[in-house]
């Protein structure tokens, strides 16, 4: 099995920025109107510049968080919808703003400036869409979708915050174990995203042995590695290995959990058939 996809932030960053492009190039002229009034010192003009440029640049930032959002929900195989709309609240403020610059700010009329800000709307939405719409989850008759959710949802804080409190320590074997353990991790988390109904099985993964990971982690970051000793060292190591260890029993017990399922479901075929 692959291992999870990992959330990676310049790539990601880098984008949103392709993506918004077209965003950034109108705050361009709205940008040298600001200046042009100042140096002229028409101060009507610049309040009025000043007002649509602050409002375009807010639907750039809005719609580079929805942008986010939307990467990371299509990442994921499990993921809930988002609770903050942020793409549809920036083509509504492009409307509202493209209705302030051409109709307060300009000078074309109103009915006009309204048709011009219903198509900047639907420009926006053409071009970048919509907001992810429904959880992504495969459906599971045996545990709810809400304990699913929150479920991975907690994994997955845990394992970004352990990959952060890592990338802090300087001794490279352990920086190398835990991350490792992470991977492993990751891959766990993938096998339940394409079986949801195996997280009875790996519960005390998720909830104990992740959380018991990042706690360690971050303690270890707590302290000044120069003051650790060889014998901490050395018990932060073997834990590690034990970790290693464990997630790999981890991984065995939720496969031998799927064939047994396969085995149970062929002997009751068998016996449906027989009557």
């Amino acid at each position: 099995m692959g291992k999870a996809k990992k959330y990676n932030p310049p790539r990601v960053e880098s984008y949103m920025i392709k993506k918004g492009t077209l965003l950034y190039i109108f705050l361009i002229p709205l940008f040298l109107s600001v200046v042009i009034a100042l140096f002229k010192i028409k101060l009507i003009a610049f309040l009025l510049n000043s007002i649509a440029f602050v409002a375009l640049f807010a639907v750039v930032y809005l719609s580079k968080k929805g942008f986010a959002q939307e990467i990371n929900y299509n990442q994921m195989k499990i993921a809930k919808a988002p609770e903050i709309r942020y793409k549809e609240f920036s083509a509504y403020l492009l409307g509202v703003v493209t209705l302030y610059i051409s109709y307060i700010a300009g000078t074309i009329p109103l009915f006009e400036s309204i048709f011009l800000a219903v198509i900047s709307v639907a420009g926006y939405w053409l071009y970048y869409g919509f907001d992810p719409r429904g959880d992504k989850l495969e459906k599971s008759d045996d545990i709810s979708s809400e304990v699913i959710l929150e479920t991975f949802g907690e994994a997955q804080e845990k394992l970004a915050t352990i990959q952060k409190h890592s990338e802090k320590i300087n001794d490279s074997l352990l920086k190398s174990k835990v991350s490792n353990a992470v991977d492993k991790a990751n891959e766990i988390l993938d096998f339940l995203a394409d079986d949801p109904k195996s997280i009875r099985v790996a519960r005390k993964f998720l909830i104990v042995y992740i959380d018991g990971v990042s706690k360690v982690v971050a303690s270890y970051n707590a302290v000044d590695e120069d003051e650790i000793d060889s014998d901490t060292r050395d018990r932060l190591l073997s834990l590690m290995d034990d970790v290693d260890e464990r997630f790999d029993k981890e991984m065995q017990k939720l496969k031998e959990s799927n064939k047994f399922d396969l085995d149970v479901n062929i002997d009751v075929l068998k016996e449906q058939i027989k009557n």
